[in-house]
């Protein structure tokens, strides 16, 4: 069993926080330390993987920008995806070793830690037959990206908790054609502690892949709250509503723009393509 650190970022820019991924891959692949489970939230940032061609983005870069987002390419597999308030995004770094040198099963680990967290608070969730990322129904929850570097993984996943879902309306999410993005909110109608949230998900995390997790920072003063769940519903977050459009955006009815964040660099998350890669491969760089 591994030991891995988990820490909380906090808000951060993604250009900082890929610096740190690349920071902690390079001491891991020196075999140094413990692997890290880290958990942040970005600005608005609009990200391209590997697989982007321009052709999902469905606005110009510039409108954007002047809206608080930034647009960025990324150097892990999949196409183009939000990040933002309200979305929880989780970076494992992670040395993989032994019979867990397995692209494959460690995507589909993922997925399920996913699946069993969001289990915890009443919502099933499930895995496409084609796309990657977690879905309930035929809606998508949370997209997949990541990158594995001499065995060595890196950014991960972002969970939509209560998140603007109108941001991906200036795309086409992971560049699926027609896909419906839903947060944890929409589906429950109500709010969501999302430090519950984290918690549950260190929980499967630890027992998927086995990890000895040690909760440091933030997260580990507060107390797992999944009672957060019985929560007095959110003001537009219906169901199949809770959706604040962005002004202007094509096919997007006009309403008032998010405000400018922080200035964020971006970073983009695996879009939901599936992976031709072996089971076992002993490539030394693999993005999927």
């Amino acid at each position: 069993m591994r030991r891995c650190r988990v820490i909380e970022l906090g808000r951060m820019r993604w250009a900082d926080a890929f610096a740190l991924q690349r920071r902690e891959v390079e001491r891991l692949q020196r075999g140094e330390g413990d692997d890290v489970w880290a958990f942040v939230e970005h600005p608005h940032v609009i990200t391209a993987g590997r697989n982007a061609d321009g052709t999902a983005l469905r606005v110009d870069p510039d409108w954007l920008r002047a809206r608080g987002a930034d647009v960025e390419t990324t150097d892990r597999g999949g196409d183009v995806t939000y990040h933002g308030p309200g979305q929880i995004v989780g970076y494992p770094l992670l040395r993989l070793e032994g019979d867990r040198r397995d692209i494959r099963r460690y995507v589909h680990d993922l997925e399920q830690v996913l699946i069993d967290a969001l289990a915890d608070f009443g919502i099933e969730a499930r895995r496409h037959d084609v796309h990657r990322g977690v879905w309930v129904g035929p809606r998508k929850i949370a997209s997949l990206g990541i990158r594995i570097s001499r065995w060595v993984t890196s950014h991960g996943f972002a969970l939509n908790v209560h998140t603007n879902l109108a941001w991906f309306g200036v795309m086409e999410p992971c560049g699926i054609a027609g896909c419906e993005m839903t947060s944890m909110a929409r589906e429950l109608g109500r709010d969501v502690d999302g430090v519950a949230v984290k918690r549950a998900i260190v929980r499967h995390a630890a027992r998927r892949l086995d990890l000895e997790m040690t909760i440091e920072g933030a997260l580990a003063a507060v107390a797992t709250r999944a009672q957060a769940a019985k929560d007095s519903p959110v003001p537009g977050h219906g169901r199949r509503g809770g959706l604040a459009p962005l002004a202007g955006a094509p096919g997007v009815p006009a309403a008032p723009a998010a405000g400018p964040l922080d200035a964020a660099t971006p970073g983009p998350a695996k879009e939901n393509q599936p992976t031709d890669t072996p089971e076992r491969m002993a490539a030394d760089d693999v993005a999927a």
